[in-house]
Formats: structure tokens, C-alpha cells, sequence
């Protein structure tokens, strides 16, 4: 039986995307019937029931899908959207980025990659007076950045990201891996329904952990792409994730985005 707190979670989640959530909660109850037990009664990250918060946007929108690792370890910053952190608002300061921003290093991480990505700073030259010249930029009066970390998670919506983890929850005294584990039953459902479409989206694995997903049966059937972690720094170097990004001009406000369109 899966517990209600759990099932409730669901409604957060776009209706054409119900009933698949629903198959993929049973899917890890089949496989261990004491796990979302045992969750519903512990303490886990993300709270105020926002587990399935990821699946707001419509099934049919879905162009990629980015997993990464698991939610902040942190009340404020886990919000069940990889890598969204709850607790940044402004994305800049007069030194670069935003001291919340410095703080969720993943995030951060992404965002120098994006600034490589789209000329912004060059190669190897990602700190110091290059980033405060950056965040200068962005917070002109009048420049085409974005300004907030919603507006990125809009633009990466309209793009047609799903943003999971591969584990959905983290428990301080849980490894992040045996979560991830217990969670691979729902995650090849989301991904065999997603495998059912005349164009499968690309998938966009981040991480070893994410990189477990090479093992599910459904897998095959997609396009996909794999990186280092972003808390690694040699991911603002990646290049296959710079060349992904580029076009998509993530840090430009949407009317001035030609990807949008």
C-alpha cells in the first residue's frame, strides 16, 4: 500500500503526467514494498509535499530530460526541481553572482558554464574581475538578462526540460546511491512512457549516479548525453554541455531569445 502523504504528492504534478507517476509509485512499491513505507515515516528532503513538483510542465512538452544527482541538502534549497535551489532569488551581485547563488555549487557552476557557452567569459577565466564584469553587465539598466533564478527555471521549461534527480528525496543518513536505487522502478516508467513518442526526448545525465540510468531497459530508445556532476568545476569546461546550451540563450530574457520562438 502506498501511503497517502506519498500518493498526495501527485497532485502537484501536471494532469497528463497522473497517471504515469502513479504507475511509477507502484512500480517501487513492487519492488520493495517496505521503502515508501518507511519514507512517508522519516524525515526527507523536499517538503510540503513538493516530491513530484518536476512534473508540473504537460507530458507533450517534454524535449529533454536532465537528471542529476539528488535535492540540496538543505530545507530551503530542496524544492524537487534538480538543481533549482529554493533559497536564491537574484542571480547577480556588483561581484559576479549572487552570494546564494555561490552557495548552491552546482548551480553556480551551471551558470559559468552558460556565460562560456554564449561568449560572455572566455575558457579558463570564470573568476575575480571576469565575473564582476559579468554581473555588471547583467544588471545594466535595460540588459537583455535574465535576473532571477525563475526566469531561468522559465526558460529551461519552455525549452522543454524535465529536471529530475535520480533520487528524489535525501535523508541525511541515507547515501544518496541507496535512494537513487530504490528509485530506479519509477524512473524507467517515466522514461518508457516518455520512449512511446514518435521522438524520444534527449536525455541529459549529470553525474555517476544519474549515469545508473544506463542500466534501465527502456534506456535505448533515446538520444543522450552524459556529464560530470556540475559540483565538479571541470563542467564549466565541458564542452558537449556548452555546445547543448548555447543555442538556447538560457540567460537572455525570453522576448530577446531567438531559441524561444
Amino acid at each position: 500500500m502506498i501511503p497517502a502523504a506519498i500518493l498526495a504528492t501527485i497532485e502537484r504534478a501536471d494532469p497528463s503526467w497522473q497517471p504515469i507517476l502513479m504507475a511509477g509509485l507502484k512500480a517501487v512499491n513492487l519492488a520493495d514494498p517496505a521503502y515508501l513505507l518507511a519514507l512517508a515515516q522519516d524525515d526527507y528532503l523536499p517538503t510540503e509535499g513538493r516530491l513530484l513538483s518536476a512534473f508540473a510542465q504537460p507530458f507533450e512538452s517534454v524535449r529533454y530530460v536532465l537528471v542529476g544527482e539528488g535535492p540540496y541538502p538543505r530545507a530551503a534549497s530542496a524544492t524537487g526541481v534538480c538543481f533549482m535551489d529554493g533559497a536564491v532569488d537574484l542571480l547577480w551581485s556588483d561581484k559576479g553572482l549572487s552570494k546564494p547563488v555561490n552557495r548552491a555549487t552546482s548551480l553556480r557552476n551551471f551558470m559559468k558554464m552558460l556565460l562560456v557557452a554564449d561568449g560572455t567569459l572566455a575558457a579558463g577565466q570564470t573568476s575575480g574581475e571576469a565575473m564582476i564584469v559579468a554581473g555588471a553587465q547583467a544588471l545594466q539598466p535595460g540588459a537583455d538578462r535574465i535576473r532571477t533564478l525563475a526566469q531561468l527555471q522559465e526558460n529551461l521549461t519552455r525549452q522543454g526540460f524535465l529536471l529530475l534527480n535520480a533520487a528524489l528525496v535525501f535523508r541525511s543518513h541515507v547515501p544518496p546511491v541507496r535512494d537513487a536505487r530504490a528509485w530506479l522502478p519509477f524512473l524507467n516508467t517515466v522514461l518508457a512512457a516518455l520512449a512511446d513518442q514518435v521522438a524520444p526526448p534527449t536525455l541529459v545525465l549529470w553525474g555517476k549516479i544519474a549515469a545508473q540510468l544506463d542500466d534501465l531497459p527502456c534506456i535505448n530508445g533515446f538520444p543522450r548525453l552524459t556529464a560530470e556532476h556540475p559540483y565538479n568545476l571541470s563542467f564549466i569546461e565541458n564542452s558537449s554541455m556548452q555546445k547543448l546550451f548555447a543555442p538556447m540563450q538560457l540567460l537572455q530574457l525570453p522576448a530577446r531569445n531567438p531559441a524561444s520562438r
